[in-house]
């Protein structure tokens, strides 16, 4: 069997690598397809998979990127022609499943953003659609299930990943230690994303006297902004940091965007989002059950509490990711033509 996936942004890297580690022991062949868009490609790398790239980044606008559609939909036909996938599965690809429909082969789609244009395309030609079960409401509001047979998975997209890792024990920092903030900035050239790119800026002038701010950008825009003499305290990531480390290191995690934030506050490390646009719902079940909180505003004293008042929470979500994992892999043999 083998078994095409599209990785199209660096937050499926993570997703895709505990089920490419057991598909590969278990025999199958992987054909991976990207584009360089933010550090896809370098975490690519860094696992050691083989891939192909095909096709780049239209960038935010929304006319560039139906033009675009296309001409990737097009370039990836073409080459998976040549290699006949038994199946295909993606996390938020809206080419993929259109492209395994003009081969003739069945798709599996998975998405936990509800604000994704691209959802309506890719819900109509793919196989099987599968969205987290927090999107409940809003799928049944919509008909989702009627419309395009959408499923549920348990959990959330970054518990069936992690849940399959082990991440490193932490160590306890002396009281003298500066306290280590990690901070990922907003996904500035993301189509759904409208908010202010530089609201952080003051407060992170400010943090970098009294933290250790590490910054970890998405893209070289982001790296130059910051590489300003007024931010010269701050430490930039010039390569994608593996979250063993970010997490081992870790003392509190801001986030203005959405899967990283969403791993550390799984992992337990005390979470703030700073997103701007509208929450997910993903990103509102999480704050609700406790998982992390949200700060529009954020100030020096909202950062020193969620430091101060870190405690260990139960996670049952670790169980709802397993079962989402073994749920996804039986779907993938389920629905491969052989």
């Amino acid at each position: 069997m083998k078994i095409w996936i599209d990785l199209t942004n660096s937050p499926h890297i993570n997703f895709f690598k505990p089920f490419i580690n057991q598909w590969k022991a278990e025999g199958y062949e992987m054909i991976i397809t990207c584009r360089d868009l933010a550090n896809t490609i370098q975490l690519i790398e860094q696992n050691g998979w083989d891939y192909t790239e095909v096709g780049g980044h239209a960038g935010k606008s929304s006319i560039k990127k139906v033009l675009y559609f296309p001409r990737r939909v097009w370039e990836l036909r073409k080459f998976l022609k040549k290699h006949k996938p038994s199946i295909g599965i993606s996390h938020s690809s809206f080419y993929s499943p259109v492209v395994a429909k003009l081969l003739g082969v069945p798709s599996i789609y998975i998405n936990d953003n509800e604000h994704a244009q691209g959802n309506y395309i890719a819900f109509r030609y793919a196989t099987l659609n599968l969205v987290p079960e927090s999107l409940s409401k809003r799928a049944e509001e919509l008909e989702w299930g009627k419309k395009y047979g959408v499923k549920l998975y348990p959990g959330i997209k970054e518990g069936i990943y992690l849940a399959q890792s082990k991440m490193p024990t932490k160590a306890t920092k002396p009281d003298n230690v500066k306290k280590k903030i990690f901070v990922r900035l907003a996904p500035w050239t993301a189509q759904y994303y409208t908010g202010d790119n530089y609201f952080f800026d003051d407060i992170l002038k400010e943090l970098q006297e009294d933290y250790e701010i590490v910054l970890l950008p998405r893209d070289k825009t982001q790296t130059e902004h910051f590489e300003k003499e007024e931010f010269s305290k701050i430490t930039i990531a010039r390569k994608p940091l593996k979250l063993e480390q970010v997490y081992e290191e870790c003392d509190l995690f801001i986030g203005a965007g959405g899967t990283m934030t969403r791993e550390l506050a799984f992992l337990g490390i005390p979470t703030i989002s700073i997103y701007q646009d509208e929450l997910l719902e993903v990103d509102k079940f999480l704050i609700q059950e406790g998982y992390m909180t949200h700060k529009i505003d954020l100030t020096r004293q909202d950062i020193e509490q969620s430091i101060s008042s870190a405690k260990h929470k139960e996670n049952d979500l670790i169980l709802k990711g397993h079962k989402a994992f073994n749920l996804i892999n039986e779907y993938v043999k389920e629905h491969a033509k052989h």
